[in-house]
């Protein structure tokens, strides 16, 4: 079956941020989202959290759907047993479902759910597996033919503004050679821990997708936060390109 729109924008743009608006100035989304799309941004990241997985309880569906946007719709779902869930996201419009394997006893059924919502292939959605810093990444080995994105996460989740871990960039060396020895074109992302400071450095560890939040939405600059964050990541594109 051949790749999904939503995907070949995403591997298109890779590597790409993708920037967390759940934290945004919510009186003023709408706002926010064009700020946004003037950036040249391609994906907004909704952190969907429900209070028992996470601490903190975030935004659902009726949100999502509220959001009208460009950009394609990038939804985290740190979410317990999100198999009689999935379909209400996809059916609001998003373009990418990422779920934990640890909050569901059958993650593969999940991912074999989401590729069964849609028969239109040009509106499949891009499914993805997000681990937490201490899941061991052999959870993958029998995902790998079911998802399109793995995204390693770089702190607990749970809430803003921790910092990244450093044993992160070995479990991404290790998700690439993972996803090289599966033969599958599988999108690597990294989440969570992402400042101006560090963002260079994440995107040369090859990642194809970066998550920002509170790094954009700081409460001041938001605008050129986005936009320093992106072209960031740009420049490690070309670097990466012209490397031997």
């Amino acid at each position: 079956m051949p790749p999904s729109k939503a995907f070949q924008s995403l591997r298109a743009a890779a590597p790409t941020v993708s920037i967390g608006v759940v934290i945004a100035n919510l009186l003023s989304l709408g706002t926010e989202i064009a700020m946004l799309e003037r950036t040249g941004a391609k994906l907004a990241h909704f952190d969907v959290m429900d209070g028992c997985f996470c601490p903190m309880m975030t935004v659902g569906p009726p949100f999502i759907k509220a959001v009208k946007t460009s950009l394609l719709k990038d939804v985290h779902l740190m979410i317990v047993d999100p198999l009689e869930k999935v379909a209400e996201y996809v059916a609001v419009g998003a373009d990418i479902v990422t779920i934990h394997p640890e909050a569901c006893s059958q993650p593969h059924r999940v991912l074999q759910k989401l590729g069964q919502l849609t028969n239109d292939p040009e509106r499949r959605v891009v499914r993805g597996i997000a681990l937490n810093p201490s899941t061991p990444l052999e959870i993958l080995d029998p995902l790998l033919d079911e998802l399109e994105m793995v995204s390693v996460l770089a702190v607990n989740p749970g809430w803003g503004g921790q910092k990244y871990l450093p044993a992160t960039n070995a479990r991404i060396e290790r998700v690439k050679h993972m996803i090289a020895d599966s033969g599958k074109d599988i999108i690597l992302c990294v989440d969570g821990g992402i400042t101006k400071d560090n963002v260079a450095a994440v995107a040369a560890t090859g990642a194809d997708l970066i998550v920002a939040g509170s790094a954009v939405f700081d409460g001041k600059t938001p605008e050129a936060n986005a936009r320093f964050m992106l072209e960031a990541v740009r420049t490690a594109r070309v670097a990466r390109a012209s490397s031997p």
